[in-house]
């Protein structure tokens, strides 16, 4: 058997590396899409796309019916599913079966067992694999779990049997609380995987999240191609991978991949899959099965760039019904490959999630970059924010991980703000440079970290990006130049811009290339700028930074030297007590996102701390508060769409009240 052609049944950075393999391969490439994405890169890259529906997930990408037809419509023989929505979906599997279409994953029957984590533990048991010790069979109660818990050894982890992501799982430390941990674990799980079933493990105390990636075809070949290390999460959810681990030596990297091709064995798997396991950093020789991805993973390309080998092409070869042409003796690992994930969140904030057009990409050259980004993109709610990720390979740990800093101090997707500095202040950690990890170790660093301010420099970039976009080109009327000429001396053009935590006044005088800049009332400083399309060149005091640069709804963004910062131009504050309310507030969202419900009516009288309006993105829910005692101005409702420092509501503050005016 052989394809002629494939559908991608996915979107974004994984879509387009699937269609990448596909093309090397000679394989034509059909490209699905909702609404949200019809601009999508992954789009525009495919041979064929199909629009499956509107942009929410259940209505195009999950909708099995949609992506089944789309292949059947344009002639596809595979469908590859990527990772994440109907990856791994046994429903979705036996559809396409059923269809004649053949799904470029493991059999249905695999799918159904490792997605159940208790099933799934009992197969890899049979099979010798080593399991963490617990309670894990159907039907267990709260009072079963409760009174098994003691020979199970606190701490305990409860788990959810389906789903994943972190959802329902409850580490418990003292037995009092393992009741409320059961209530609380059955109501998250029921609600997000529609099964609340739970089981306990012991917890395993400096864990370590290690990953075997496998091949198998449908001859009985199986290999293991190493293991990924994947322990810098947060809140479960991997931020920066790399392969291999700097805690195995080659004889427990030997056993733990045999364990794995065990795994793949119990459940006569076929394609590319990945085998989980918890490691103790306090033992490292000691590991225990945790579960399978019945798919690709996220950080695959680690893997391919230390054995060489293209997993697509393989999943493809495999699915077409071709022996695997390597073997266990064939699999050497070079060098070490560090991952970093760029996501659509605010670090600076909670880690809020971010969106808005793209503007401007600057991508590094040198390392591999796996994106679905192209200007113009818009980042909206819709799904996950995960937008592209950068990869270093190097001879050593070290030089990859200089490779990767270096790598994200090019990169930067202006419009949309990322998490990009926080990647590089973690690799800076010196637990994260010795290779001293645990599954804890990020969301402990999380609170020291603080986004730089925005340097002096950059503040007159954006001041000088202004002033540049407002002389004529060329010059004809010098009249019509911003100049500041008057008679008497010039008057400088003064800029009031906002950046982070600082709100400064820049003053330009002179012309472009000769010019003057103070801030605020200090010293002057020499400036020249120029300005190519998106390219701003600043020299300040003698130093030139060039930046890519780019604007949009009154903010200016810049990247150079290392950093990204949006600079906005605000107006002056009122000059009389008069002009304004001083007690007066706005709301305005913290993200992108919908609005789910509203507190208030409009006109209503509120106190301080009145829930006015919950937005929700990607699954989060953020409620906005009154901070002030008044009357509430509402500019939004119920179910529309709003952009991240959009203004939802104002409060006039009482002046009845006291204290306020």
């Amino acid at each position: 058997m052989s394809f002629d052609t494939v559908l991608v049944a996915n979107r974004g950075e994984i879509a387009v590396r699937v269609i990448r393999t596909l093309r090397a391969m000679g394989i034509r490439s059909v490209a699905v899409f909702s609404d949200a994405d019809a601009g999508a890169r992954h789009v525009a890259e495919a041979d064929v796309a199909v629009r499956l529906g509107p942009a929410a997930a259940r209505e195009s990408y999950l909708n099995i019916e949609a992506v089944v037809a789309a292949a059947q419509r344009t002639g596809a023989q595979a469908v590859h599913p990527g990772y994440g929505f109907l990856s791994e979906n046994a429903q979705f599997a036996a559809a396409l079966q059923a269809a004649g279409i053949v799904f470029i994953g493991p059999p249905v029957a695999a799918i159904q067992t490792m997605g159940d984590k208790i099933a799934a533990k009992a197969a890899v048991a049979k099979f010798g694999v080593p399991v963490v010790p617990g309670i894990s069979r159907r039907g267990l109660t709260d009072d079963d779990l409760i009174a098994g818990a003691d020979e199970v050894g606190f701490p305990v982890l409860v788990k959810p049997s389906a789903g994943g992501g972190g959802k329902g799982m409850r580490v418990v430390h003292d037995p009092a609380d393992l009741p409320a941990a059961l209530v609380s674990a059955r109501r998250e799980a029921g609600a997000a995987f529609g099964d609340d079933t739970l089981f306990l493990e012991r917890f395993v105390l400096n864990p370590r999240h290690i990953e075997v990636q496998v091949l198998a075809d449908a001859f009985g070949n199986v290999v293991h191609l190493g293991e990924r290390e994947c322990s810098l999460q947060r809140r479960h959810q991997k931020v920066i991978e790399e392969a291999p681990s700097p805690l195995l030596d080659a004889a427990t990297r030997a056993r733990i991949g045999a364990a794995a091709c065990d795994t793949a064995r119990s459940v006569d798997y076929t394609g590319a899959g990945t085998v989980e396991f918890i490691v103790s950093a306090d033992r490292p020789d000691e590991f225990f099965f945790m579960e399978m991805n019945t798919r690709l993973q996220v950080e695959h390309p680690v893997t391919e760039l230390v054995t060489g080998i293209d997993l697509v092409e393989q999943q493809v070869r495999i699915a077409a019904g071709e022996k695997l042409g390597i073997s266990q003796d064939d699999v050497t690992l070079t060098g070490h490959a560090i991952e970093a994930r760029i996501y659509a969140e605010d670090p600076g904030r909670g880690f809020l999630p971010t969106g808005g057009p793209v503007l401007g990409l600057a991508e590094p050259r040198g390392v591999r970059v796996d994106s679905g980004l192209s200007a113009g993109t818009v980042v909206g709610s819709d799904y996950d924010p995960m937008l592209s990720k950068v990869i270093a390979h190097a001879a050593d740990r070290a030089g990859a991980l200089r490779a990767l800093d270096r790598a994200l101090a090019d990169t930067a997707v202006l419009g949309v703000t990322t998490n990009v500095e926080f990647l590089r202040f973690l690799l800076t950690d010196p637990d994260v440079v010795a290779g001293r990890l645990d599954t804890g170790l990020l969301d402990r660093r999380s609170p020291d970290f603080t986004p730089a301010p925005a340097s002096d420099t950059d503040l007159v970039a954006a001041a000088a990006y202004t002033w540049l976009r407002a002389w004529p080109d060329p010059v004809t009327d010098l009249w019509a130049a911003p100049t500041g000429w008057r008679v008497g001396g010039r008057a400088p053009i003064t800029y009031r811009l906002h950046a982070g935590e600082r709100t400064d006044h820049v003053h330009l005088s002179g012309t472009p290339a000769a010019a003057t800049a103070v801030i605020e009332d200090g010293a002057p400083h020499t400036l020249s700028a120029a300005l190519d399309g998106d390219r701003l060149a600043v020299t300040f005091d003698g130093v030139r930074t060039d930046y890519l640069v780019a604007a949009d709804d009154g903010r200016i963004w810049l990247t150079g030297a290392g950093h990204t910062v949006a600079v906005e131009e605000v107006r002056e504050e009122p000059v009389r007590p008069d002009d304004a309310h001083s007690g007066d507030a706005e709301l305005t969202s913290p993200m992108p996102g919908s609005v789910v419900a509203v507190g208030v009516s409009d006109g209503e009288r509120v106190s301080a701390g009145t829930v006015v309006v919950t937005v929700e993105a990607m699954k989060m829910e953020h409620a906005l508060t009154a901070p002030v005692d008044g009357v509430v101005e509402l500019l939004v409702a119920e179910g529309d769409q709003v952009k991240v420092g959009q203004l939802l509501a104002k409060v006039t503050a009482d002046p009845t009240v006291e204290g306020q005016s």
